[in-house]
């Protein structure tokens, strides 16, 4: 792995996109505060860390995406939609999606990534409006859902849960098609899984990704 820069609390600044290392890492240590979230997320950078680490501070090349209007509904998610087996709703409790993310067990991982440091950051840009919840219910019974956060017609999935058959997969889906209509280009998945490739993840060049990111934020600048 390269020399990677160490990034300082007092000053805010990320290194270039271009400078990443091999593996996706960008830089290290800093601090998950609303203004360097905000910083990173506009130029496409992440954290995820295990709770034992430092801050790790991903940009990955090339970048795993699904874009809104490709999303992937299977013919065994149909009749669920058909049916409306499940009902969906937005921000209504973060709290609780965000630590059902934290509970669930995923293949291959010995612990969760989402520590008490990730809850209060992200629940700090929920209370801010960037960060989602995406709640699926089974009539009045939480079955599953999803977070993550909404940069300049971006959105960036930060972790799911179902805790009944294909309730995370409902909520994406619906997420995505609601995406589509308010004019998302894409949505930053991180990192790849089987889950997320059923649903049409697929990867793009980072060069690709950046010019999106380019392009939203010099909108978002002209019709804040």
């Amino acid at each position: 792995m390269k020399n990677l820069l160490f990034l300082d609390t007092d000053h805010l600044q990320f290194p270039h996109p271009a400078t990443v290392s091999a593996e996706g890492i960008l830089a290290l240590f800093g601090d998950l505060s609303v203004d360097r979230l905000l910083l990173a997320y506009h130029y496409g950078i992440y954290p995820w860390y295990n709770p034992n680490e430092p801050i790790i501070w991903w940009c990955p090349n090339p970048r795993y995406v699904i874009f809104p209007s490709k999303v992937k509904v299977a013919k065994s998610m149909h009749s669920y939609f058909n049916q409306n087996k499940y009902r969906v709703t937005y921000n209504t409790c973060f709290d609780e999606v965000i630590r059902q993310c934290q509970k669930i067990k995923r293949k291959g991982q010995t612990s969760t990534w989402i520590d008490d440091r990730i809850i209060a950051a992200y629940t700090r840009m929920h209370h801010l409006g960037y960060a989602w919840s995406v709640e699926v219910w089974d009539g009045d019974e939480l079955a599953g859902g999803l977070y993550g956060m909404s940069i300049c017609k971006v959105f960036y999935g930060e972790s799911m849960f179902s805790l009944k058959s294909n309730a995370s997969k409902f909520g994406f889906i619906t997420l995505a098609r609601r995406l589509e209509k308010e004019g998302y280009k894409v949505i930053d998945c991180q990192q790849p899984n089987a889950h997320l490739e059923s649903l049409g993840g697929e990867f793009i060049q980072g060069e690709q990704f950046h010019e999106i990111l380019r392009k939203n934020r010099l909108e978002w600048l002209s019709n804040p």
